[in-house]
């Protein structure tokens, strides 16, 4: 028997999909959750969609989050297949038995597939989430890119996965950059300039911008978005949308990890439609 969830108020927010404004084939269905139109309470409301069985201490309730994930379905149109994210560069490629029940989910932080019906599905909560699909409307794939991730070449590996699934070029794909945490926000330090390949200096360097501490410790603030775009851009994809929403200045719409440590999660899922 299905368990017993609360009904939404009647002045809780619809459940909101932030769509790709791409010009994608019919065939490819998409979008990005916010925070809104779920059952979960407090820290986690309303719509936190992060599997229970991923690990972890005092989590949301299961029967919330099951109900929350059947509403992002229903919303999206397709079955999405959730990942165990490390902050890695793997890359899945999804088949139909990933869909069978308690089948343990997949260590990666992309998905690529060519499965109608099924969606590539990635976890954010201040990460950058990157949506894929070939012009053929053959595959399609989701990137959670995350600095670390980024860097390792996450989005370069779904990019080159699903070329070889659609048997198409980097150019014959569009991406779509959903919500993350944004470049006034995103305080880094020196590490993470030099896992890109910038030198540190004390000074504004492409996508960091140089902002100490009032310390004077040096530190920068990393625009997400435009070095996920470089990236893609130098691998040979030109056509780029998105990625104009921040997860930190939007307390009542994003969740953000940063901002308020225990958090719920966002997905970002990209289907050929069934």
């Amino acid at each position: 028997m299905r368990p017993e969830v609360p009904g939404p108020p009647a002045e809780r927010p619809a459940l909101e999909l932030l769509r790709p404004d791409w010009a994608a084939t019919a065939r490819v269905l998409a979008g990005m959750s916010t925070r809104q139109g779920g059952v979960s309470r407090p820290p986690f409301d309303s719509l936190n969609l992060r599997p229970p069985c991923l690990p972890g201490e005092a989590l949301d309730e299961v029967a919330h989050v099951l109900e929350n994930q059947q509403r992002f379905a229903a919303a999206l149109g397709a079955v999405p297949v959730w990942l165990d994210q490390v902050h890695g560069a793997d890359v899945a490629l999804l088949e139909h038995g990933d869909l069978q029940p308690g089948r343990p989910l997949r260590r990666a932080d992309a998905a690529v597939t060519a499965v109608p019906g099924l969606a590539c599905t990635v976890l954010v909560a201040d990460c950058l989430p990157v949506l894929l699909c070939a012009d053929n409307g053959r595959a399609v794939g989701a990137a959670h890119a995350g600095w670390r991730g980024l860097a390792g070449g996450v989005v370069e590996n779904c990019l080159t996965t699903l070329c070889a699934v659609a048997a198409c070029e980097p150019a014959q794909v569009q991406a779509w950059l959903g919500a993350c945490i944004g470049p006034r926000e995103f305080e880094v330090g020196a590490d993470v300039l030099q896992a890109f390949g910038v030198e540190p200096r004390t000074a504004d360097q492409p996508h960091f911008a140089y902002q100490p501490r009032p310390t004077g410790e040096a530190r920068w603030r990393a625009d997400l978005p435009a070095l996920a775009r470089e990236r893609l851009r130098r691998a040979g994809l030109t056509r780029v949308s998105g990625g104009r929403w921040c997860t930190v200045a939007s307390p009542s719409r994003f969740f953000s990890f940063r901002r308020d440590a225990r958090t719920g999660r966002m997905a970002a899922a990209v289907a050929l439609r069934a």
